[in-house]
């Protein structure tokens, strides 16, 4: 089994290892096998096509989830310029589970804030896997509150399972950080667009979550648990995780019928990770429009509507 493949997407792996064996072949043979190589491309791409056509909510966990999905840091250099990163919450430490700092888009000055994950061990661990520590909620506000200050559209990229549920964490107020971040949204003086990359989970993606226009990449996950946490409350089991996830209503699709986000952002077929330059410019495309039409409304009718819009969470 390919590493790089899900459970679902073996039959796919296999066609693209014949296309690469075949590869092989006709590099050492000097054979001409394009027409046979083609032939299976066209079909690996139909079969790619069919497979994510239908996909159930679990399946859409585990893309997010998806170890070579890009994150915060690999879409910065893609879209932004001049990127500026800020450290330090004044209080007690830097959070490297948080990226953060004024960039450039498309030559507008904006704060950028982003959970970020880590890929190898060393990094993983640097970044506390995306999960955030209060340090890191008091970081963000500090950073919006400049935005404010600075009159810069703020843009956050959300991908995280969660904040952090340590016992020193919840020493340094990881709840109390997260309500506080709540509140300052709310009134933030300045617009702000606010990305699901990747997982968006709990209070840890609410943390950096409220907006005037909530997006999520086509398969991204928003939720207050994750499917194995709910499946263990409702079932006393996380083998009912993929059941969890249908019931929860977690995926892009479902969420925009409920009128939770705004918007759904396509992904390249079989994910953003298969075409992350591809991904990057449709984001960027994404994000310069939402920018203009938030920009466009007064800031007093944006706090009025962004207010309303919080009132109205749950009444669908």
């Amino acid at each position: 089994m390919n590493s790089n493949y899900l459970d679902f997407e073996q039959p796919i792996a296999e066609l693209d290892a014949k296309i690469e064996a075949l590869r092989l072949v006709g590099s050492d043979n000097e054979v001409n096998i394009g027409e046979e190589i083609t032939r299976l491309q066209t079909k690996s791409k139909e079969l790619t096509e069919k497979v994510f056509r239908n996909l159930t909510a679990w399946q859409i966990t585990q893309l997010a989830r998806h170890p070579l999905r890009p994150y915060t840091l690999d879409y910065i250099p893609r879209i932004f310029t001049d990127f500026d990163e800020l450290h330090g919450d004044r209080s007690f430490a830097d959070d490297h589970a948080i990226v953060g700092g004024i960039a450039r888009l498309e030559g507008e000055s904006v704060m950028l804030i982003g959970q970020q994950k880590g890929r190898d061990t060393k990094e993983k661990v640097r970044r506390n896997f995306g999960y955030m520590h209060p340090e890191g909620y008091r970081r963000a506000k500090r950073l919006m509150q400049m935005a404010e200050k600075f009159s810069l559209p703020v843009i956050t990229f959300i991908d995280t399972p969660g904040a952090y549920p340590g016992i020193g964490a919840e020493e340094r107020g990881q709840s109390e950080a997260i309500a506080r971040n709540l509140f300052a949204m709310a009134k933030l003086n300045t617009p702000i667009i606010v990305v699901v990359i990747g997982e968006g989970c709990s209070g840890g993606a609410l943390g950096i979550g409220v907006g005037d226009r909530v997006l999520m990449l086509q398969y991204s996950y928003y939720a207050t648990i994750t499917p194995e946490g709910c499946a263990s409350i409702l079932f006393k089991s996380a083998d009912k995780k993929a059941e969890a996830a249908e019931i929860m209503g977690i995926t892009a699709e479902r969420l925009i019928q409920l009128g939770l986000i705004d918007g759904i952002i396509p992904e390249p077929v079989g994910g953003a990770h298969r075409d992350v330059e591809r991904m990057a410019s449709i984001l960027k495309a994404h994000l310069i429009n939402n920018l203009q039409l938030v920009k466009a409304i007064p800031k007093q009718r944006l706090l009025d509507l962004r207010y309303k819009r919080l009132m109205e969470l749950g009444e669908n």
